[in-house]
Order: C-alpha cells, then structure tokens, then sequence
C-alpha cells in the first residue's frame, strides 16, 4: 500500500508540472520507477522503494519535505531528504553545488546511499546513451559520488561502479584511436 500510494504521489507531482523525461520525452514517471524496481531488486524494504519513488518529487515540483513527512511519515521523509541535493545555484558553479551535495550523501544512511546508487545508475544509462557530450561532466561528478556511496547495496555500488568503469575504459579507447589516427604513439 505505502509502495503504491508514493507511486500514484509521486507520478501526480510530475506530471502536475508537466515533466518529460529528457532526451527520450516519456512522463517523468519512468525514472523513479526504474530507480524504484532497482531498490526493489535488492530489498524488500517498503519505506525504500516508497523513498526511491519519491527521491526527485521534492528537488523537482512543488512538493516539500513537510509533505512527504506528512503523507508517507517519517522514515520515509527522512530517506527522501537524505537523497535530495541541497545546494542551491547562489551557492556557486555546478561544480562547487555538487561538492555540497556530495558531503550531503556523505552523511547519508545507507538505505539512502542504497536509493542513490539506483538514481545514478538510471540517469548514468541515459546520460551516456543520449548526450556523450554532458556524459564527461556528469560522469566526472558520479565517479566523485561513488566515494561516499559504498556503504549503499554492495550489488548496486558494483552495478555503478561497472558502469563509470565502462564508460573510462571506452574513453581511452577512443582516445588512443584518436591519437593512432594521428600518428601519435
């Protein structure tokens, strides 16, 4: 019930500002549902995969912290607001409101760094497959983000970290072609 209920929250909220998933332009909905039967695969925690359907409601829409504490309780709300970046773009450039979002995860529980983990693997998959070009930036910041996550789902952590593996491997590659095309050795 308390699964379902964050599901129907959760799409509501997006789909009440009109959010698209970028790049592909599915409803919002498809992402907190991949990162929720992500958390689903590995824990059968209701409050987690409730907090997994909610994580980006708060940063994304109208939906505060207040709400989700009062319609989904306390543990969930707390899980959400672990997940939620914090800075704010006074705080200054995107590579400095990252750092204090990472210090915020770092602080993070680990059924929260768990939730992340899925976040990251989602967004991870479809950044890389749709903008190669914010894929550097944003890989950057996520290989940064899993030195604070490791105390998340040991199976997710790997399934990330396979991934930021991955994506550095292929880079070189294409880096060392590059060069060899150039004559450089």
């Amino acid at each position: 019930m308390l699964v379902e209920r964050a599901k129907l929250f959760a799409s509501a909220a997006h789909a009440a500002i009109g959010q698209r998933r970028r790049y592909t332009d599915e409803p919002y909905i498809v992402h907190p549902t991949e990162v929720a039967a992500m958390v689903a695969s590995v824990t059968d925690d209701e409050e987690m995969i409730a907090a997994a359907y909610l994580h980006d409601v708060v940063e994304d829409t109208q939906v505060t912290h207040a709400m989700i504490l009062e319609f989904f309780g306390p543990s969930v709300a707390q899980l959400v607001e672990e997940v939620t970046d914090i800075s704010r773009p006074q705080d200054g450039n995107r590579r400095t409101r990252k750092e204090i979002d990472r210090q915020h995860l770092a602080k993070a529980s680990p059924r929260a760094k768990t939730i992340k983990l899925a976040d990251l693997i989602s967004n991870s998959t479809n950044i890389i497959q749709h903008d190669r070009w914010f894929a550097k930036d944003y890989m950057r910041e996520k290989k940064l983000l899993l030195e604070v996550l490791s105390e998340g789902d040991c199976s997710l952590y790997q399934r990330a970290q396979n991934i930021t593996n991955e994506y550095y491997a292929e880079r070189e590659v294409y880096r060392l072609l590059r060069n060899g095309e150039q004559g450089i050795s």
